[in-house]
């Protein structure tokens, strides 16, 4: 039994997808990259496997969703590894008209369980994440409430990217480059945008436009542009214009504000 607002009855935030919610069109490629991770990475080399975003969640549209799989690895990935990744992602979204995109995450599960990325990736894997394939690490990872600390560490970090943004911004020239850059930065800042009222709100929410109503409850002076943000995400066409607005005016706000209330995320190597 959850909340409305993401937490089980203990106060903690409730895992967020299942198998069991995923749309019967995205079925078979579901089932596909199950058979072909399996067959991609052998047992020495891949401890588990899972699948997050919204075919999880179940509000996953065929034709526009995105499959997103982390692959959580016995090692440290290698070049190898991410060649195997990388040709994975091509057969599964060349295959499959249902998605629009597939994205594969690696990762190693010291890194995963480290001391240091417990309010990040461990989060993550233990909230985020729906077990695919192995053993499921959420078993030795903690349960998590909306805390200063895991917005401070899921998000923190915001001002580091912006550079990038902005140039890639800059380089852009055809629309699919737009496009990409658009869901990237969108989807990051609403994203961004939540967990910085997360601990005042006392909840969670991965439903970019409940987010960025949450967060228009507590800066009404931004709410115009959190919707922009989270409308942007869920469009198709690119908006050059628009996506200026949140690079140049939102991210570096968001940023200052974020490290002026909950801190900066603790660095990584």
């Amino acid at each position: 039994m959850t909340t409305i607002q993401g937490l089980d009855r203990d106060g903690y935030i409730a895992r967020e997808g299942s198998l069991d919610r995923v749309p019967p069109a995205f079925a078979p490629v579901v089932a596909a990259a199950r058979e072909r991770i399996a067959a991609a990475f052998a047992p020495d080399r891949l401890h588990s496997a899972y699948l997050y975003g919204s075919l999880p969640r179940g509000t996953a549209t065929p034709g526009v969703s995105d499959l997103d799989l982390l692959l959580a690895l016995r090692h440290e990935p290698s070049g190898a590894d991410r060649a195997e990744a990388d040709a994975l992602e091509a057969a599964l979204d060349g295959e499959f008209a249902q998605v629009n995109g597939v994205g594969v995450v690696l990762a190693g599960t010291d890194t995963l369980l480290s001391e240091l990325e417990r309010h990040d990736l461990g989060w993550f894997v233990a909230c985020l994440c729906t077990p695919l394939l192995g053993e499921d690490l959420a078993a030795r990872l903690p349960r998590y409430r909306p805390t200063s600390l895991l917005a401070r560490e899921t998000n923190g970090d915001l001002a580091l990217v912006l550079p990038l943004w902005h140039e890639r911004l800059a380089a852009a020239t055809t629309e699919a480059e737009l496009r990409g850059l658009t869901r990237a930065v969108s989807r990051r800042l609403v994203r961004t945008c939540l967990t910085l009222v997360m601990p005042r709100w006392g909840g969670w929410t991965s439903d970019l436009a409940a987010s960025a109503e949450i967060f228009a409850g507590y800066y009404p002076e931004r709410a115009a542009q959190a919707r922009l943000a989270a409308a942007l995400a869920r469009g198709r066409t690119p908006d050059r214009a628009a996506l200026t607005v949140l690079v140049h005016d939102l991210g570096p706000w968001l940023a200052a504000e974020y490290a002026a209330v909950l801190g900066v995320k603790a660095p990584r190597p």
